[in-house]
């Protein structure tokens, strides 16, 4: 079949040597965690405990007021809540539920469905919503209201992709959980024909992971799954949606629309295996497959951890710093975000821990625009990155939403190949923020 490869992207160095060939290793929690309200796109979560209240893994501790968009919190240790209060989180502050383990990993009783086959698609769909799986591909938005399909006039889903692609470099985990977990996924790739009985299941994954391809082609053929394997050429970033969507369908998403609208729907590999957990063996989202690594790290590997866990203590148990690390990455190095302080808890988007040494992140200082064009060549969404800078830069939020600014997907592909070392990327985050609610003030 010919292959279809988005326009601009870029080839930064992967970085995933020190880690694709790193088994999962489970790690045991630390003695508190930190649960923030907010995990997911939407409104925060409910809290539904008490200080001073004991709670069991696997119990509901948050939930989404009436009628918000969210997800379910569940504790991924049993133990005591000491507090609900304001707390340091990646990226900024939110209100959080601490939890002090006891140690004894007490759960409640999972129930597992007596029988799939009769569940109906309501069933589906409230199991998933009870697990609070969302995407584990980092944004975040709740799995259930995304299976929830809506009504014409979008046409119908005729395309589920399973995101293995994995584009970020240093990240492996999703390769991990696909030559792991295979028969897993495949089985969670057949449940999502309680969603979308009349679209093809197609799981896109780069060429850079052969035993991930080797893994997931077996265990189709066992678990008989109806799944297209579709390999795809080495590119940043082809895991973003869009760019995955037109390499496997041809189709383009238009500006300010979502999937839907072309008949697509994607899910990443890790969240179809917790939609199969949920449904199978009645198991919420209680911890995540991430990696540690970086040329800093003293044991970088693929890891579970159990959600809530401080950054700190996830270092310390993976054995350190081979090093003093220059900078501390919760995320890639593309997309993530730098930590000014690592007592903040991993949380159901945090795909890996990147710390680099001190030499890796001196960098030059910004210089002014030689408009080279380059930034423009590697966007892959066909932006003109050096005006929108310039936009951003002068404050006029109205031009940059004319200019397409809304539509960066922040890959960072511009700030990577830029000879004058602007940060762009940085920039354009910051006023697409601006921009957003200065247009939903206004519409208010």
């Amino acid at each position: 079949m010919r292959q279809r490869l988005f326009r601009g992207g870029i080839h930064p160095f992967d970085g995933k040597g020190l880690t694709k060939d790193k088994a999962i290793v489970s790690l045991a929690p630390g003695k508190t965690l930190v649960f923030p309200l907010s995990q997911h796109i939407g409104a925060p979560c409910l809290p539904q405990v008490e200080k001073g209240q004991n709670v069991l893994r696997g119990q509901i501790v948050a939930s989404p007021s009436p009628g918000s968009l969210g997800a379910n919190i569940h504790s991924s240790v049993s133990g005591v809540v000491k507090d609900i209060a304001p707390r340091p989180i990646i990226g900024g502050r939110s209100m959080a539920i601490v939890i002090e383990s006891d140690g004894q990993a007490r759960e409640v009783p999972f129930v597992r469905p007596d029988n799939i086959l009769s569940f109906t698609r309501e069933d589906a769909l409230a199991a998933v919503a009870a697990a609070g799986i969302v995407g584990l591909g980092g944004a975040c938005f709740p799995t259930s209201v995304k299976l929830d399909a809506p009504p014409d006039p979008e046409p119908a889903v005729d395309t589920v992709i399973l995101n293995g692609a994995e584009c970020e470099p240093y990240l492996t985990c999703d390769d991990r959980i696909m030559r792991e977990y295979a028969e897993d996924i495949t089985r969670g790739a057949a449940l999502m024909r309680r969603f979308f009985p009349d679209a093809r299941l197609v799981l896109g994954l780069e060429a850079n992971k052969p035993e991930a391809i080797e893994a997931m082609r077996a265990a189709a053929v066992e678990t008989g799954a109806d799944l297209e394997i579709r390999v795809l050429p080495v590119m940043y970033p082809q895991g973003s949606e869009k760019q995955l969507i037109y390499a496997i369908t041809g189709r383009s998403v238009p500006s300010g629309q979502l999937p839907r609208s072309v008949g697509c729907l994607v899910q990443n590999v890790a969240t179809v295996r917790h939609i199969f957990l949920a449904l199978i063996r009645g198991r919420p989202l209680m911890d995540r497959v991430l990696t540690v690594t970086g040329e800093a790290v003293a044991n970088p590997g693929n890891f579970r951890v159990p959600l809530g866990t401080l950054v700190s203590d996830l270092l310390e148990a993976v054995g350190g710093f081979a090093e003093q690390p220059g900078k501390i990455i919760a995320g890639g190095p593309m997309m993530g975000v730098a930590l000014g302080r690592t007592d903040v808890p991993i949380v159901k988007g945090t795909s890996g821990i990147l710390a680099q040494t001190v030499p890796m992140t001196l960098g030059a200082p910004e210089q002014p625009c030689i408009r080279c064009g380059r930034c423009v060549e590697v966007c892959p969404m066909g932006l003109s990155a050096y005006r929108l800078n310039r936009l951003a830069v002068l404050e006029d939020y109205d031009g940059f939403i004319e200019e397409g600014g809304l539509d960066c997907i922040e890959c960072g592909s511009c700030s990577y190949t830029c000879p004058s070392c602007r940060h762009i990327m940085q920039c354009m985050r910051e006023a697409k923020r601006t921009a957003a609610a200065r247009r939903k003030a206004n519409k208010e």
